[in-house]
């Protein structure tokens, strides 16, 4: 099974396609160490709620992506620009529809 993290970050008004922007540059780093799928918008009830959609090849690949350089740095780009309130839920994928979830 893979893991999944789907996520929401407030923005300040106004500021979230600049984290949209941070969120999506390219990083082959993500790849490298596990990431399956990394998906960012911005709500449609909410235009400042940015929402991410994330699965990897297991939990520990996603903690560890954190560690990165690329994505510390990231963090730190776009730390000014987040209110501090954010949601969201983890989870194993169990499968799916539309094929083999396992990665």
């Amino acid at each position: 099974m893979t893991f999944a993290n789907v996520g929401t970050l407030q923005a300040h008004p106004g500021r979230a396609e600049d984290l949209v922007a941070i969120l999506t540059e390219p990083s082959a780093d993500l790849g490298a160490h596990g990431c399956l799928q990394y998906d960012v918008g911005i709500s449609s009830d909410d235009p400042d709620t940015v929402v991410v959609i994330e699965r990897w090849k297991s939990a520990d690949a996603h903690a560890g992506s954190l560690a990165l350089p690329a994505v510390q740095e990231a963090i730190q780009r776009a730390r000014p620009l987040l209110t501090g309130q954010m949601g969201g839920h983890r989870f194993e994928v169990a499968g799916s529809p539309l094929g083999d979830a396992s990665g």
